[in-house]
């Protein structure tokens, strides 16, 4: 494990702050088995950085919102643990590397935020900091300005708490025998500042041969009461590391995933793996403008380092079915990219009519920089597999299954030594610098017409100018090229919300955005799009919410996305584009049915396809997941979960297809202490074989067999 001696350091100090905050009795607080076990769940509102002032049952969008406490009672360890259980959202593999999800039938790795705020390099984001994670479904300009065409994920961050001191450690270990450790820190100063230490570490493991990994966390923040104002300053280290596994092959006759492989690794244990080492800086600053408006000035910076680097399985066979095609490349990226923003909220009445209004400005500056290095097989070029037109690229050589692992130096099926190499003057390499920069203006009115009638309307102006400097293939004499791409957008939205009682309200939105031509990581531009407008998203939503007596909240929606992706021609000067077509409903069940049952479930169904009927890809006909909190005893929780996701295509119209599964899980809580409760959770309880999503074809993940995770939560 690279990164032990961080861990063991971050341990250290861990054991030292739990014996630091065990002496603090004045202000220990009691955990009681109610709050800890997660059923008395209040009504959860988005947050201000969604830009809404609306309660939850106005929000004219379907959205979720997961609190820390549910995410703990349930055992979710990763962003994507917590969209298996959200509606219209399923995971993506990201090639073991980073954070992937599919939000209502489009595949994303650009529309993560935090806060509020763009969050979008490619990594695993923790969940040791976060108070909630919200999902909305469907296009927001006023919050994503570019991107975000079929939704968005926002991490709310843990802030310092005024008037407290507390401490909670945390630690779990499960079968693969992958342990994770936090602290959760909060120190009164004064009586007007409290400052709050989040740390976390892990040492990874599952179900897969040569997996690992290693993660250091620790976020301080300080919050300040200024007297009508506050001010919320955070600092955020991260290092992680891990190994990637990009699955197994599929069938060529029945398109599944081939099960016998199941146990094996395609790839190289010493060149399958990641780092990301991250710093981010973030401000908020709230005052009270006015009795009635108030402001709040954000203000980003964050500097990522991320490198990763694959063998993986490109193409099989069953012809041949002792040997397996790999490729491979080498990629790196350096991103430093700062945002800030000032807006305004407030409440007028003009005429009798209440407007909420929420007004505001955005700058995003981004520098980003990537390479990459394809693998380079000293036999390739013999083995006549240079692709055509790419004399460049010595990749992709024929390796024996059975010689596992595949090493670099390993047997390859001719039983030669084929050695892989990266660097320039072996293999393809793809230089880019990217400067990225957007100045936003926006404008949304919650208007309420009538008492039972409210109006929202929005638009947001975006003008996004990119330029990227590419040097090619040098080792090849490519030239370098400047390109750039500029866009003026105008994103509108509008809703109406009848609210008929109390506990019943309909809505009816229309939205649009957009998302740049460059990609969602930026890098990527051709001559032909100065020539024409960014993709454009486009989404009409009907929905129902009841809110039961109980506490138990009730959500229904119906959505149609269309989405175009333009493409210009500039030697024939001719103009097309690939449109996709989405529609379904959504169902959603939250709350609590009595006062010891919590119960969160969903189900979507969705036909996504392209214009001529080509299915999308990832994109199951349904999916349905529940998850229940029992509470057995004052003291004693039991959970149960299942989820269920229909069968999928692994690429757009492709044959290959991840086939559907049930995974059902459970778990207990048990509170020893006052301050002390222990956890059970246990994943895949049935010990079904599943395969969860995929990247491409051959590269599907496999779910792992049952497993439990025990852990202990103390509070000082």
């Amino acid at each position: 494990m690279k990164n032990k001696n961080k861990l063991l350091l971050y341990l250290s100090a861990s054991f030292a702050l739990v014996s630091t905050a065990h002496t603090q009795e004045k202000d220990k607080p009691e955990l009681s088995a109610m709050s800890v076990l997660g059923n008395k769940v209040e009504k959860l509102n988005l947050s201000p950085g969604l830009k809404s002032s609306l309660p939850a049952n106005k929000i004219p969008q379907s959205f979720s919102v997961m609190s820390a406490e549910q995410i703990k009672t349930q055992g979710l360890k990763s962003v994507g643990d917590i969209l298996d259980y959200t509606p219209g959202v399923t995971n993506s593999q990201g090639e073991g590397h980073r954070d992937a999800a599919v939000i209502r039938g489009m595949r994303t790795t650009q529309d993560f935020y935090r806060d509020g705020v763009r969050d979008d390099i490619q990594y695993y984001r923790p969940l040791y900091n976060v108070d909630q994670v919200e999902v909305l479904r469907g296009p927001n300009a006023l919050v994503s300005g570019f991107g975000g065409g079929y939704g968005l994920i926002n991490r709310v961050s843990k802030k310092g708490v005024i008037g407290e001191s507390f401490n909670v450690a945390s630690a779990s270990v499960d079968t693969f025998g992958e342990t994770v450790f936090s602290l959760d820190n909060n120190y009164e100063l004064d009586e007007n500042k409290a400052l709050r230490v989040n740390m976390f570490g892990e040492n990874l493991e599952n179900h897969r041969d040569f997996y690992y990994g290693d993660s250091f966390g620790v976020n301080p923040t300080l919050r300040m009461d200024l007297g009508g104002s506050t001010l919320d300053l955070s600092y955020e280290y991260l290092n992680q590391e891990r190994f990637i596994d990009r699955g197994i092959p599929t069938s060529d006759t029945t398109g599944f995933p081939i099960k016998s492989f199941k146990d094996t690794f395609f790839g190289d244990p010493a060149e399958n793996y990641s780092t990301h080492e991250a710093h981010i800086f973030r401000l908020l600053y709230e005052h009270e403008l006015t009795d009635a408006f108030t402001g709040r000035f954000s203000a980003t910076y964050n500097d990522h380092d991320k490198l990763y680097k694959n063998l993986y399985a490109n193409d099989y066979n069953e012809a041949a079915p002792t040997v397996v095609e790999l490729d491979g490349y080498l990629d790196t990226t350096q991103r430093s990219t700062a945002i800030f923003s000032y807006e305004v909220d407030g409440q007028i009445e003009t005429g009798g009519i209440v407007h909420n209004l929420i007004a505001g400005i955005e700058y995003l500056s981004m520098n980003n920089d990537n390479d990459r290095y394809y693998a380079h097989f000293s036999d390739a070029a013999s083995d006549g597999r240079i692709a055509s037109g790419k004399a460049w690229r010595f990749s992709r050589e024929d390796f024996l299954i059975s010689a596992q692992p595949l090493h670099h130096a390993g047997f390859n099926s001719a039983g030669d030594v084929s050695f892989n190499t990266y660097g320039e003057a072996n293999s393809s390499n793809d230089d880019t610098h990217a400067e990225n920069s957007v100045f936003s203006i926006y404008l949304q009115d919650e208007i309420e017409l009538t008492d039972s009638l409210d109006l929202v309307l929005g638009v947001r102006f975006d003008n996004m100018d990119t330029d990227v400097v590419s040097i090619g293939k040098p080792a090849q004499g490519s030239p370098v090229t400047n390109l750039s791409d500029s866009d003026d957008t105008i994103s509108p939205r509008a809703g109406f919300i009848f609210t008929a009682t109390e506990q019943l309200s309909a809505y009816v939105s229309y939205s649009e955005t957009f998302s740049p031509l460059a990609g969602d990581q930026y890098a990527s531009l051709k001559e032909s799009y100065s020539y024409v407008d960014p993709k454009s998203f486009e989404n009409t939503e009907f929905g129902i919410r009841y809110d039961l007596l109980s506490g138990l909240s009730f959500a229904a929606s119906y959505f149609e996305v269309n989405s175009n992706t333009p493409a210009y021609n500039v030697a024939a000067a001719t103009y097309s584009k690939s449109e996709q077509e989405i529609t379904g409903f959504e169902l959603q069940l939250v709350g609590s049915i009595t006062d010891k049952w919590f119960i969160s479930a969903g189900y979507t169904d969705t036909d996504a396809k392209k214009t001529d009927g080509t299915p999308l890809r990832e994109v199951p006909e349904s999916v349905f997941s529940i998850w229940n909190n029992y509470l057995v005893t004052d003291k004693l929780a039991i959970n149960l979960g299942v989820i269920n996701q229909g069968e999928s295509h692994i690429k757009d119209g492709s044959a290959q297809k991840l086939p559907s599964f049930t995974r059902v899980d459970a778990g207990a809580n048990y509170a020893l202490t006052e301050n002390t409760t222990l956890g059970l959770n246990i994943e895949n309880l049935t010990d079904e074989l599943y395969f969860p999503h995929s990247h491409s074809t051959h590269q599907v993940s496999v779910g792992a067999p049952i497993n439990a995770m025990f852990s202990i939560t103390s509070s000082f």
